[in-house]
């Protein structure tokens, strides 16, 4: 028999590029196919060397080309074109067959796209892929949800292409349907959270302290040692320290405008629906939606003139007092995902196992991080703990940290200087940790303007009271 690619890959862009090389790098027969041949022809001409890649220039053969059941990877722009690559694939499929989606999709489309495929006896994987270029090259974090028996073929390659931290693979089969791409969607929103928690540290130091962009990457440096230790720590240290043509650092001459490809909100909003407080996210998703409305901006600048504050000196302590602040709303961050992953397992019977997410994202993905270790031990005592700060080792450190967090808060407020995530996460722990809330008087004000009724602390069953009328309470 004629030798044969183990895997095709449909879509040559950056990352399914490397993605290939990956494969190939690690002893695997990969098929390429690319509507635009020039980018196979690319490929070939500078990595062909890199192992045995089977180049075609027409569908038929490029599926001809992988050894049955076929697996194949598509890597093209999430949305419509995903379905147009499968309506493409279809005819030349054979029942068995697995069409892998290794994009940014939605969950709830990947789901479609498994019951779609189902029909028709193929088997369809969501695989969230983390790392970037150089993970998809080196070795990402992978998250493959979908058909099981997929699963244990496609393992043997996904496995060894992935990050590996202490012998263990960043890749695991996370759940049926749209699992997959559901963890990564969360991941992606813990990452949104992640990146704007360590931009508030920034502006503080920058604003409140006046330091400058070099010394900052020696305090993120000087962090990343510690409890903070993680890739997005280490990468500001080096986005801080890189300096521009005209002599000034580069990130101050970087317009401030964040852009997003939507799986912060698509977090957000799925939040909302599970009735999850995903405070930190929603914010950092909103702060980037703030922060493209830039014209409005600068006419608020002008019409609300604020004296710029002061250039406090930059005792040590202050400046620990912001790394405990991060570490802590960060620690929120984390909780808030972990428990929208938990809440929506249950929701979807996906049976999730929340331990193997923190082990997975450990190595190769954007947001891996020493703090990961600590997670994954939290799951380890306790498999379906609700929320991270009902592990003592997380409540200990939100503890410890809570002091100088309220103190930094206060300075942001006092001096003007925004911090939506580190606020609201203050915000979420101070409402978790209370027995008793304020939600009493909306219960009554909803009752009095809907007649939505309100449950007794001491008595059982729910409840109105006739306010307008005559004042009388019934139960109802």
């Amino acid at each position: 028999m004629a030798d044969q690619a183990d895997i095709g890959v449909f879509g040559l862009a950056v990352m399914g590029a490397n993605l290939a090389r990956n494969a190939a790098r690690h002893g695997f027969g990969v098929a390429l196919f690319n509507r635009n041949h020039e980018r196979t022809d690319e490929l070939m001409a500078e990595h062909g060397g890199e192992g045995r890649f089977f180049p075609a220039r027409a569908l038929p053969d490029f599926i001809a080309s992988i050894a049955k059941p076929r697996p194949i990877l598509i890597m093209v722009k999430a949305g419509p074109p995903v379905d147009e690559v499968i309506d493409e694939l279809m005819p030349h499929l054979e029942a068995g067959d697995i069409i892998i989606d290794g994009g940014n999709s939605l969950f709830t489309d990947t789901a479609r796209r498994y019951e779609t495929c189902e029909a028709k006896k193929i088997r369809f994987v969501g695989m969230g892929v983390s790392g970037g270029e150089e993970g998809a090259l080196e070795g990402p974090s992978m998250m493959p949800g979908g058909d099981r028996e997929a699963w244990d073929r496609i393992a043997p390659m996904l496995t060894k292409m992935a990050a590996q931290v202490d012998g263990v693979p960043c890749c695991t089969y996370i759940g049926p349907q749209g699992a997959g791409h559901y963890v990564k969607m969360v991941h992606n929103g813990i990452e949104y959270a992640d990146m704007q928690l360590i931009a508030e540290a920034y502006d503080l130091m920058k604003s409140v302290y006046g330091l400058g962009a070099p010394a900052m990457a020696d305090i993120f440096l000087a962090w990343k040692q510690g409890d903070l230790d993680s890739y997005l720590i280490e990468i500001t240290a080096a986005v801080l320290r890189k300096m521009d043509k005209s002599g000034k650092p580069l990130v101050d001459v970087i317009l401030d405008e964040a852009e997003q490809k939507g799986t912060g909100r698509w977090t957000a909003q799925n939040a909302l629906e599970l009735g999850v407080p995903l405070t930190a996210i929603t914010e950092a998703v909103y702060a980037r939606v703030l922060s493209a409305n830039r014209a409005m901006r600068l006419t608020m600048e002008k019409k609300t003139p604020h004296p710029a504050p002061p250039a406090l000196k930059p005792e040590r302590a202050a400046i620990d007092a912001i790394r405990d602040a991060l570490y802590a709303s960060k620690i929120i961050a984390y909780a808030q995902g972990f428990e929208q992953m938990s809440i929506a397992s249950a929701q979807f019977k996906w049976n999730l196992r929340l331990g193997d997410m923190a082990t997975i994202w450990r190595g190769g993905c954007i947001i891996r991080a020493r703090f990961l270790d600590r997670i994954k031990e939290a799951y380890e005592r306790d498999a379906k703990l609700d929320n991270l700060l009902l592990d003592d080792y997380f409540l200990q450190a939100v503890v410890k940290a809570e002091s100088a967090w309220r103190q930094v808060i206060a300075l942001a407020v006092a001096n003007g200087v925004p911090t939506p995530a580190f606020s609201s996460s203050l915000a979420y722990y101070d409402g978790l940790r209370r027995a008793r809330g304020p939600a009493n008087l909306l219960q009554g004000l909803r009752d009095y303007f809907g007649a939505h009724t309100y449950r007794r602390l001491d008595k059982e069953g729910s409840f109105h009271t006739r306010w307008s009328q005559d004042g009388s309470e019934v139960k109802v």
